[in-house]
């Protein structure tokens, strides 16, 4: 029923419903692991994909299918798969598709956890990994070997929010035979879709805006249906990061209001980015859609807005970073990101602080540097909120 004229919000309300013949409004949710057959011959077709149908809901289940029809409407690919997480996503992605002997070149401003998957994990499976300047295209070309099978970004960046040319390197990486593996978390499939800018996969953590309410936790994986389905889906089945029927249902009907709640958390990010950006405690700000970040125009010719992530560094480094969160009334410390609340953490001793000081001063993550998620509150309340706490640094 769905019409390839409709635009994204009108299919975020109805991609991939599969209505049952009760008629229901809402999506069905079938909390099942299992499924019966006619005859013992229609479970033969299924197990030789004959027959179209479920097998069992660690491989597929109607639910989880119908989010991840929907994901493939709003990124505009040709399949995917959804996963238990989103870290599930990134390390699915890259175990299916790279054996020993092969290599990666990735990004090194990475989520830390993404970050030990292509440093530490790979590597003991015999994929060599090298980390570049994501910014720097000349890197990349230099990184690549005959042996490059991925290449591997985020755009904006964890935690700083810097911005790789995806084009650069999705033509670098065609080029040398590999594929690029984009993270598309902070920019979200409303403000960026990397496969306009040549993007072989693209993955998610959906626990962020795409449930956007911080309830449950589940990821996706999006590319071309020779990946997934001649790669990807083998090593989903055989090894079951499988996504709950139930938080897949929660998924469904977040993405319904997925774009407007995107544009209420830019008008909020925006307002308070203009109030950082002079204030006397501040000392940096970084935030992608404003003039005064060193990548403005790339960020602005990918990205559609700036989204709801800032980072900034607070005058006086960590004693006084610490002073300013712990003063915020609205904004809770938490290094969750992408919900309705917003959030706050201090990457140097949550998210990154595994990294060793030198990596740290590299990706230019200090002691003052914080991270803020921009939520759904009155921005004139978040204003407020962040001015009350600064002045205690005064």
């Amino acid at each position: 029923m769905v019409k390839k004229h409709w635009k994204q919000q009108t299919r975020l309300v109805h991609e991939g419903q599969n209505r049952s013949p009760h008629g229901e409004t809402a999506e069905a949710m079938y909390l099942t692991s299992g499924y019966v057959y006619d005859s013992a011959e229609q479970a033969e077709a299924r197990f030789r994909e004959e027959d179209d149908g479920f097998i069992y809901s660690r491989f597929g289940n109607p639910t989880v299918r119908a989010f991840e029809e929907r994901m493939i409407a709003l990124e505009g690919t040709q399949d995917a798969r959804a996963t238990a997480t989103g870290m599930a996503a990134v390390t699915a992605t890259m175990m299916s598709q790279l054996q020993t002997g092969d290599h990666i070149v990735a990004a090194r401003a990475l989520f830390g956890s993404c970050r030990y998957v292509v440093e530490t994990l790979m590597p003991k499976f015999g994929v060599a990994c090298t980390l570049v300047d994501g910014r720097d295209i000349d890197a990349w070309k230099a990184a690549i070997r005959p042996e490059t099978k991925v290449l591997f970004l985020e755009t904006p960046s964890n935690p700083l929010l810097e911005i790789v040319d995806m084009q650069a390197v999705a033509d670098l990486a065609h080029e040398n035979g590999a594929r690029l593996v984009v993270d598309n978390v902070f920019a979200t499939p409303i403000l960026q879709r990397p496969t306009d800018f040549g993007a072989d996969i693209v993955v998610y953590s959906a626990t962020k805006h795409i449930d956007g309410q911080g309830r449950c936790l589940g990821g996706v994986i999006l590319g071309d249906q020779s990946f997934i389905q001649d790669e990807l889906a083998n090593f989903l089945r055989q090894t079951g990061p499988s996504l709950s029927p139930f938080n897949a249902w929660v998924m469904l009907k977040a993405l319904e209001t997925l774009a407007l709640r995107v544009d209420a958390h830019c008008h909020n990010a925006e307002k308070l980015t203009e109030f950082l950006v002079n204030h006397a405690q501040i000392e940096r700000v970084y935030y992608p859609s404003h003039a005064s970040h060193p990548q403005h125009n790339l960020a602005m010719k990918q990205m559609s807005r700036g989204g709801n992530l800032i980072a900034f560094d607070v005058k006086g480094g960590k004693a006084n970073a610490f002073k300013f969160a712990n003063a915020l009334q609205i904004a809770l410390i938490s290094n969750n990101l992408g919900d309705a609340k917003t959030l706050i953490t201090h990457p140097a001793t949550t998210t990154h602080f595994k990294l060793d000081e030198a990596a740290k001063t590299e990706l230019g993550i200090t002691g003052g540097s914080m991270r803020v998620s921009i939520g759904l509150e009155d921005g004139d309340d978040l204003v407020h909120d962040f001015d009350q706490a600064l002045a205690q640094l005064a």
